[in-house]
């Protein structure tokens, strides 16, 4: 409460008297007591001291000098500050070595700053610029895009039209059968009542005839021994017999007169049967045709479901990126200069180029902090990271940090292979660090491992192991992409009839491993087993393909397989979220529905496993639980899901193929 006066003595005149214009936020280092007898104090009205008078107004006279429109305004206004403070320990001999202490450190921490201001200060231009490259390219797309869309409007329209026509082309030739049927029918029945009619006729005629001859030669032989009046009696019923079969004959001609010869209906029976089976050619390349239409209509709804997707993707990335850097520039203040550049950024997007250029600085800064701020000991800190107090940094270079997760993989793997029970890895984490460190040294292992995890994110070994470890992903994904590259080293090895450790591009087996990956992803890997090779060479040493680096970095062949395992999950749950529609809300019969229809070769324990996944609950009836759309599908890709057989549109796109 008292102040050291220009002489070098103690003043009375109190810190809070009015008037004071220096150390307004000094913080209270008395007693309550003494504090209350202060404020007493502070009742009277005590004079300034003379040195503080002259150094407030010789402060006022230098800001009044100044001037402050200038662009360097801040620096100038500091000036006074520092001469009034350099005063001011010159007159405190016994603080002087203190206070020259802390002027020290305030002036190391601002020129760092403004090295760290003129270094940020090209990253702006940087930004600018690929802001600008960026639209342009959008602007592009675009234009692409519309003409693209317009040429599958024509496609609909004119399948639309050919759909119309073939209806109409059907009713016509329905029409034309029905009419036929009809005619044959009615001819059928006119030629069969006339062929009998006609056997009738021609049966009683024969028998007229015989009976004729039978009289003539018996009236031939009685002729001599017959009376007039007996040949005039049997004239007379000859007559009436003749009359009787004149008018049966006329009445049989009248009935059968329609009757069509045999010859003429097979004929028309047969024409018959080729319309019938020229009708069933028809209505089966019309179920054909209609069947095609709908799967078009649906590879149309699927179309303008990713045109809408690219769309709204589109507007995000006119909102959010940011014109391409030139990243040339990076090698000039990267450690290692142009060619340790070029290596970090070979094959990489600006998005994995930022990342790459973070971890550098982070790393960088990591290496100068000599200690970590500890996180404490709550419930809601991770228990690998609870500690009080500092936290030594141990400085570990990056090869060194990935060794270390990989036996961390490689302990855990072989504990749960032991116990046969699945570990939390946190917990592991943290035993194995006391297990082989110790316990006073883990918890400096341990915040020096997260940090180099955190900033690292470019490093698959780092990255993945981050993310398991912070919950962000589950453990599946890990050992699910170990299991797809054992795979396919094992496909590999068994192409390799002599041992020699080399295929050539027809032997590489990727279709035999991957069968549901797409000729676009095979070809990528083919491409990434090749990138070492000359366009002339075809033999690929694809043991090397698997091979890692000191600090973890897998060749790009490895590295594109990853990718494709993110990619494709992703457009799995995609195609999944399209399915379920518009619902915000999904019952597990409802997402059993949707797997099945966008994967019918779904097993039901693999089934169950998704389910299981999405809920995260453990309970006799799930069928019951509901959760959001949303977090079921953030659920789904943390996990290892992966599709089981080829899509109803790919099925429907090979079977067209066949045919």
């Amino acid at each position: 409460s008292f102040q050291l006066s220009a002489r070098g003595h103690w003043s009375t005149w109190p810190a809070f008297a009015s008037g004071q214009t220096v150390l307004r936020n000094h913080k209270p280092c008395c007693a309550p007591e003494e504090r209350q007898s202060n404020n007493k104090q502070a009742l009277l009205t005590i004079p300034k001291p003379r040195y503080l008078e002259q150094l407030e107004s010789y402060l006022r006279k230098e800001l009044q000098s100044l001037d402050l429109t200038k662009k360097n305004s801040q620096e100038l206004k500091l000036q006074p500050y520092r001469e009034i403070f350099e005063f001011f320990i010159d007159n405190f001999k016994t603080y002087k070595p203190l206070l020259s202490a802390i002027k020290n450190e305030y002036e190391v921490t601002l020129a760092h700053q403004k090295k760290t201001i003129r270094a940020l200060e090209p990253l702006k231009a940087m930004v600018t610029t690929v802001s600008e490259e960026c639209t342009r390219q959008i602007l592009a797309l675009q234009e692409k895009e519309k003409d693209e869309i317009n040429i599958l409007k024509q496609e609909k329209q004119h399948l639309l039209k050919f759909i119309d026509n073939m209806k109409e082309e059907k009713n016509s030739l329905q029409t034309q059968v029905e009419h036929l049927q009809t005619s044959v029918a009615e001819e059928y029945a006119r030629y069969l009542n006339e062929y009998g009619a006609r056997k009738l006729l021609l049966a009683k005629l024969n028998d007229m005839r015989n009976e004729r001859l039978d009289m003539t030669h018996h009236q031939v032989q009685d002729v001599k021994g017959e009376d007039v009046v007996k040949l005039t009696l049997a004239l007379k019923i000859a007559r009436q017999d003749l009359t009787k079969a004149q008018v049966k004959l006329n009445t049989i001609i009248a009935d059968y007169g329609d009757v069509v010869p045999r010859r003429d209906f097979e004929s028309l029976e047969k024409k018959c049967s080729d319309l019938l089976q020229e009708m069933k050619t028809l209505q089966k390349d019309f179920d054909q045709l209609h069947k095609e239409y709908e799967t078009l209509l649906e590879i149309h709804r699927e179309t303008a479901e990713e045109r809408d997707n690219f769309c709204a993707e589109l507007q995000r990335v006119q909102h959010n990126c940011t014109p391409r850097p030139n990243w040339a520039k990076c090698s000039e203040v990267i450690p290692g200069g142009a060619d340790r550049w070029g290596c970090l950024a070979e094959g990489k997007s600006s998005d994995q180029l930022v990342d790459v250029l973070l971890e550098e600085i982070g790393t960088g800064a990591l290496r100068e902090i000599n200690v970590f701020p500890g996180w404490g000991k709550g419930d809601k800190v991770p228990v690998y990271l609870r500690h009080e107090g500092d936290v030594k940094n141990k400085k570990l270079a990056k090869k060194d940090v990935v060794n270390i997760l990989k036996d961390v993989w490689k302990e855990k793997i072989a504990l749960e292979q032991q116990t046969g029970k699945r570990s939390s890895l946190p917990e592991f984490f943290l035993s194995y660090l006391q297990k082989k460190y110790g316990d006073a040294a883990a918890m400096e292992w341990s915040y020096t491992l997260y940090e180099n995890m955190r900033l690292c994110r470019s490093n698959h070994v780092l990255s993945l192991f981050y993310e398991i470890l912070t919950g962000k992903v589950g453990e599946e994904q890990y050992h699910g992409q170990n299991q797809l590259i054992s795979n396919l080293q094992k496909e590999l090895a068994a192409c390799d009839s002599s041992n020699s450790g080399s295929l050539t591009s027809k032997h590489m087996a990727v279709r035999e491993a991957f069968p549901l990956k797409r000729k676009e992803s095979i070809q990528e890997l083919v491409d990434a087993s090749r990138y070492k090779l000359d366009s002339t060479e075809d033999l690929i040493d694809y043991i090397s393909l698997f091979k890692e680096d000191e600090e973890g970095n897998a060749e790009p062949f490895v590295a594109k397989l990853r990718s494709q395992y993110v990619r494709e999950k992703q457009e799995y749950l995609r195609q999944l979220k399209n399915k379920l529609g518009d619902l915000t809300e999904v019952n597990a019969d409802d997402l059993k529905t949707a797997f099945c229809t966008i994967d019918p070769d779904i097993d039901d324990q693999t089934l169950d496993t998704y389910i299981g996944l999405a809920y995260q609950v453990q309970r006799e009836q799930p069928d019951q639980e509901v959760v959001p759309v949303e977090t079921a599908l953030e659920r789904l890709l943390a996990g290892d899901v992966r599709r089981a057989g080829p899509s109803p549109r790919e099925r429907s796109t090979t079977g067209f193929e066949g045919e």
